[in-house]
């Protein structure tokens, strides 16, 4: 029987990636549904968080309706392109995955909640693809601001094995590593499911929970 993990698309190399460009996104600061700075969030116990579990459209929707959760961003990181386009990512020749980016109140809400959130929602077994949607944009990836971030997702990774492997699922594909530069997308791509409660979403988790 052929591996299907055969056909999936593979990481370019940095030699190969699209050269991109100097220019920064320009999108609007205010965020569509909680009003709070995109770009510069101010609060106190400001602490980030960035996660890649497919489409981030359904991503940022599960963490923004978080209490604690002062602003989400929607961007692309994880690659060789600086300052890439939507259009540069889909064709696989940047590195860059599709991300969201959490400024939380630490006091309201812990990083151990938000990795709850991440491993619940998506399907981390996949490799290169969620769903029906399939390419090195979509892959699982947890992108860590501090060693302790760092710890609490290895740890939390170990633990979703175990139920994931009780269940028949394969291994975890999830990248988790310190955070890399994080590139705004487009404006029209920010909080895109609450300016369009209609639009798509292929967001599916495992129906495993995650006990940590």
């Amino acid at each position: 029987m052929r591996n299907r993990d055969m056909f999936l698309p593979k990481m370019p190399d940095e030699e190969m990636a699209l050269p991109g460009r100097t220019t920064q996104m320009q999108i609007t600061d205010s965020h569509y549904i909680l009003g709070s700075s995109q770009i510069a969030p101010k609060g106190n116990n400001l602490v980030y968080a960035m996660f890649g579990m497919g489409c981030f459209w359904g991503a940022e929707k599960k963490f923004w309706d978080l209490e604690g959760v002062m602003t989400t961003s929607v961007g692309y990181a994880g690659g060789f392109t600086p300052h890439p386009l939507y259009e540069e990512v889909c064709s696989g020749m940047t590195g860059h995955n599709e991300v969201v980016r959490i400024a939380f109140d630490s006091e309201v809400v812990d990083y151990r909640s938000l990795l709850k959130v991440f491993w619940e929602n998506h399907n981390p077994t996949q490799g290169m693809r969620q769903g029906n949607d399939v390419g090195t944009q979509y892959r699982s990836g947890i992108y860590c601001f501090s060693e302790g971030q760092f710890s609490d997702a290895e740890e939390s990774m170990l633990v979703y094995q175990s139920t994931l492997s009780q269940e028949g699922f394969g291994e975890i594909t999830t990248e988790i590593v310190m955070a890399p530069i994080f590139y705004f997308a487009e404006d029209y791509h920010q909080q895109y499911l609450g300016k369009n409660p209609n639009g798509y979403c292929g967001l599916g988790g495992t129906g495993l929970s995650c006990s940590i």
